[in-house]
């Protein structure tokens, strides 16, 4: 399947602007004539990378899954709830997605079938719990443990994105301060403090040599950094290798690195938890868990430990030796596996990380305020030290 962009008009001869998945553009044009839309013109989209290119959101999927989990648990068919769910959409692009569903399905195709045809927007994880549900005849039971585990992901991807945005800012503003006193501030005073005739001290000396470089190489001073920043993106999404170690560096960041891996190893243990639960077996729950770590060098460790379960040996013993989790964990895995409960101890490892992800962004958010405030103090210091020092010195000597 690829997705079109089009041009197509109603029967009110309004001009409609859409995207849909179509395998050419003649299965486009039908695709439209079942939804009462004359084609005009439609053009392959270039597919975007892992930034880009999802039709839904998390919280559009949550919504989804909980709405069509209420209308199976109430009888009503899946193609006449998929129906429902098309017309009250409010994202044009999702809502094109679902029309497709619906066609797929009446032509014949399981929902875990019509959703694989969207990987943009439904996973390999999401398409395998699904298929799985319809196997089993668990799908309810499917859709609202897909609704639990989408919620604890939005609640943890805000807790990140908390953690993230306050340093930003406040880096932001140390930054555009600095910037604000090298160029233009400390330049003003240069000429008054240099007319004293007074031997300058060390540290007006350097604050002045380093307003130098700000001024004359602003250029430097502002492209360098972004234009190593634009080369190691580069480098990481085009070379796996790059991306192995920027991706092992992240770990090894003090304090931000522990966290990134336990709300790492704290998705994988839940989605995984929440397969297995679901009746997949062991390995392609863990073949299907890898894609949704993010992190390379996580995702290696886990390939490791499926090739040394397929080779016989034990859940509890692969993990321990990949070293991926502490030793508080292997043994409720172990506890887990040798009582027949790996998945509710794979819940417990979910729930355990996610309980010490949220205490310790609650401790780092308490300690990067005073930190930031300390470190902008300290510029700002530097600053009035070496502007007003050579000013005092001078105001003394006239009086004595």
């Amino acid at each position: 399947m690829t997705l079109y962009a089009y041009k197509a008009m109603g029967a009110d001869g309004r001009i409609v602007l859409g995207r849909m998945d179509a395998a050419n553009a003649v299965d486009l044009e039908l695709r439209l004539k079942r939804m009462d839309l004359d084609f005009i013109r439609g053009n392959p989209v270039r597919q975007l990378g892992m930034f880009g290119g999802r039709a839904a959101s998390r919280r559009e999927l949550i919504n989804f899954c909980f709405h069509l989990e209420q209308l199976t648990r109430a009888g009503v068919p899946i193609l006449d709830g998929l129906t429902d769910l098309r017309d009250s959409l409010e994202n044009p692009r999702f809502r094109e997605v679902i029309a497709g569903m619906i066609e797929s399905i009446d032509g014949g195709k399981t929902l875990s079938q019509a959703m694989a045809e969207h990987p943009r927007v439904f996973d390999k994880v999401f398409v395998s719990l699904v298929a799985a549900g319809e196997n089993t005849g668990k799908l309810q039971e499917v859709l609202g443990n897909l609704v639990e585990s989408l919620k604890w992901q939005d609640e943890l991807a805000a807790q990140t994105k908390k953690l993230i945005m306050y340093p930003v800012f406040m880096g932001t503003v140390v930054i555009g301060v600095v910037l604000f006193m090298m160029i233009y501030l400390v330049p003003k005073m240069v000429g008054f403090i240099t007319n004293m005739g007074h031997e300058l001290p060390l540290h007006t000396k350097v604050l002045i040599g380093t307003s130098n470089i700000f001024v004359n190489y602003w250029y430097l001073v502002i492209g360098l950094p972004l234009l190593l920043a634009a080369v190691a993106v580069a480098l990481v999404r085009s070379r796996p290798a790059a991306r192995l170690r920027f991706d092992e560096a992240k770990l090894r960041l003090p304090l931000l690195g522990a966290i990134l891996r336990k709300v790492i190893l704290s998705r994988f243990a839940s989605v995984f938890a929440m397969m297995y639960a679901s009746g997949i077996s062991i390995l392609d729950s863990l073949r299907a868990s890898e894609g949704i770590v993010g992190n390379q060098a996580i995702r290696n460790g886990l390939h490791q430990v499926g090739e040394m379960i397929a080779e016989g040996q034990s859940i509890t013993t692969a993990f321990q030796n990949v070293g991926l989790f502490p030793p508080l964990v292997i043994r409720m895995l172990k506890v887990g596996e040798n009582t027949g409960a790996l998945d509710t101890a794979l819940i417990n490892v979910g729930y355990f990380y996610g309980r010490d992800v949220r205490e310790s962004i609650g401790r780092i958010q308490a300690l990067i305020e005073p930190a930031m405030t300390i470190v902008l103090g300290l510029i700002l210091g530097w600053v009035m030290l070496s502007v007003l020092g050579p000013v005092y010195d001078t105001i003394t000597k006239l009086k004595m």
